[in-house]
């Protein structure tokens, strides 16, 4: 499964007008094609990633706060069929733990012991080592400069992972 952060990975904040990425045009106003645009920073969506996503071969779901207002908004900008929505449990049931994202622990959850990559522009050393220490299963945190939002190379690294875990899983 594939955690799915929106402001940085999707949305690159930051950084100047969006990025040209193949038939994208930098600068286009992606929203022009609906009639009342929710948020000026959904222009900085790539249309692309929505099917590059769904090639992936692995469950999407949004772990934003952005809840389900991703597929509302964000889905069919980019492709993208209604997926699932974490809902994160109140940060007041867990002793805090210093600098541990406080995503971290719903996400492994949400998890369950099952192969999983996070998509985040705010993951950070101390949640790999939270994760390696606290699921059993692997898992991929995969941060993404926010500036930019998701790559090429971002794609290839998410790609290799999963193949690699699929191979170690019997798939």
């Amino acid at each position: 499964m594939l955690f799915l952060d929106v402001d940085g990975p999707l949305i690159p904040i930051g950084g100047g007008p969006p990025r040209d990425s193949g038939g994208w045009t930098a600068g286009a106003d992606v929203t022009d094609q609906w009639d009342e645009p929710v948020n000026p920073l959904l222009s900085r969506l790539d249309p692309t990633h929505g099917a590059r996503l769904s090639r992936l071969g692995c469950e999407l779901v949004w772990a934003t706060t952005w809840m389900a207002d991703a597929n509302e908004d964000v889905a069919p900008r980019i492709g993208l069929p209604e997926l699932p929505v974490v809902d994160w449990p109140d940060e007041d049931e867990e002793p805090p733990v210093r600098r541990l994202h406080w995503k971290t622990r719903g996400l492994v959850a949400w998890a369950a012991g099952r192969p999983f990559v996070w998509v985040d522009d705010e993951i950070s050393d101390v949640d790999r080592a939270w994760v390696a220490a606290n699921h059993p299963g692997p898992a991929l945190l995969h941060r993404v400069d926010p500036r930019v939002g998701l790559t090429d190379s971002d794609f290839a690294a998410i790609e290799r992972w999963l193949q690699r875990a699929g191979q170690a899983s019997g798939r």
